[in-house]
Protein backbone atom coordinates (compact mmCIF):
# COMPACT_ATOMS: atom_id res chain seq x y z
CA UNK A 1 0.00 0.00 0.00
CA UNK A 2 1.22 3.70 -0.63
CA UNK A 3 1.96 5.05 2.43
CA UNK A 4 1.26 8.98 0.66
CA UNK A 5 -2.66 8.10 1.21
CA UNK A 6 -5.22 10.81 1.94
CA UNK A 7 -7.04 9.36 4.69
CA UNK A 8 -9.38 11.73 3.67
CA UNK A 9 -10.54 9.80 0.48
CA UNK A 10 -11.28 6.25 1.75
CA UNK A 11 -14.45 4.92 2.31
CA UNK A 12 -16.17 2.76 5.56
CA UNK A 13 -14.93 -0.34 4.09
CA UNK A 14 -11.05 0.96 3.18
CA UNK A 15 -11.58 1.95 -0.39
CA UNK A 16 -11.02 4.61 -2.23
CA UNK A 17 -13.15 6.48 -4.50
CA UNK A 18 -10.42 8.91 -6.17
CA UNK A 19 -9.76 6.97 -9.64
CA UNK A 20 -13.00 4.83 -9.47
CA UNK A 21 -14.65 4.43 -12.42
CA UNK A 22 -17.69 4.16 -11.57
CA UNK A 23 -17.50 7.83 -9.76
CA UNK A 24 -15.65 9.00 -13.11
CA UNK A 25 -18.18 7.85 -15.07
CA UNK A 26 -21.16 9.09 -13.14
CA UNK A 27 -22.70 5.57 -11.74
CA UNK A 28 -21.82 6.44 -8.27
CA UNK A 29 -21.35 9.73 -6.53
CA UNK A 30 -19.15 7.96 -3.51
CA UNK A 31 -19.82 7.24 -0.47
CA UNK A 32 -17.90 10.06 1.62
CA UNK A 33 -19.61 12.23 -0.70
CA UNK A 34 -23.52 10.77 -0.22
CA UNK A 35 -22.64 10.33 3.41
CA UNK A 36 -23.44 6.02 2.62
CA UNK A 37 -26.67 6.87 0.16
CA UNK A 38 -24.66 6.02 -3.09
CA UNK A 39 -26.50 4.47 -5.68
CA UNK A 40 -25.19 0.96 -5.50
CA UNK A 41 -26.91 1.17 -2.10
CA UNK A 42 -30.40 2.47 -2.80
CA UNK A 43 -32.21 -0.82 -2.39
CA UNK A 44 -30.88 -0.89 1.66
CA UNK A 45 -31.23 2.28 2.19
CA UNK A 46 -27.62 3.12 2.52
CA UNK A 47 -23.95 0.98 2.65
CA UNK A 48 -24.82 -1.23 5.97
CA UNK A 49 -20.46 -0.60 6.28
CA UNK A 50 -20.57 3.18 6.24
CA UNK A 51 -23.76 3.20 9.08
CA UNK A 52 -21.36 1.07 10.95
CA UNK A 53 -18.62 2.82 11.17
CA UNK A 54 -20.50 6.00 12.01
CA UNK A 55 -22.22 4.10 15.01
CA UNK A 56 -18.52 3.36 16.06
CA UNK A 57 -17.55 6.81 15.73
CA UNK A 58 -14.63 5.56 13.24
CA UNK A 59 -13.62 6.90 9.22
CA UNK A 60 -13.01 2.88 8.58
CA UNK A 61 -13.18 -0.31 9.61
CA UNK A 62 -9.84 -1.01 10.59
CA UNK A 63 -10.09 1.66 13.23
CA UNK A 64 -12.58 0.55 15.23
CA UNK A 65 -12.43 -1.52 18.49
CA UNK A 66 -14.12 -4.39 17.13
CA UNK A 67 -12.32 -5.15 14.44
CA UNK A 68 -11.64 -7.43 12.83
CA UNK A 69 -15.83 -9.09 12.50
CA UNK A 70 -17.01 -11.45 10.83
CA UNK A 71 -20.12 -9.19 10.31
CA UNK A 72 -17.64 -7.48 7.62
CA UNK A 73 -15.94 -10.35 6.37
CA UNK A 74 -19.37 -11.61 5.56
CA UNK A 75 -20.67 -8.05 4.12
CA UNK A 76 -17.45 -7.60 2.07
CA UNK A 77 -16.98 -10.97 -0.15
CA UNK A 78 -15.98 -8.94 -2.87
CA UNK A 79 -12.25 -8.34 -1.31
CA UNK A 80 -10.79 -12.09 0.25
CA UNK A 81 -8.11 -10.12 2.20
CA UNK A 82 -10.23 -7.06 3.89
CA UNK A 83 -9.16 -7.61 6.89
CA UNK A 84 -5.58 -7.93 6.22
CA UNK A 85 -5.96 -4.88 3.86
CA UNK A 86 -7.27 -2.98 7.11
CA UNK A 87 -5.19 -3.96 9.26
CA UNK A 88 -2.33 -2.11 7.03
CA UNK A 89 -4.05 0.96 6.23
CA UNK A 90 -5.11 1.39 10.06
CA UNK A 91 -0.99 1.02 10.88
CA UNK A 92 -0.31 3.57 8.36
CA UNK A 93 -3.38 5.58 9.90
CA UNK A 94 -1.94 5.74 13.59
CA UNK A 95 1.60 6.46 12.23
CA UNK A 96 0.54 9.69 10.30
Amino acid sequence: MNNKIDFATITACGECCVGCKKKAEGICEGCIESNGHCAEWTESNGCPIHKCTREHNVQFCGLCNEFPCQWLVNKVVWRPNVVQELTELAKMYNKK
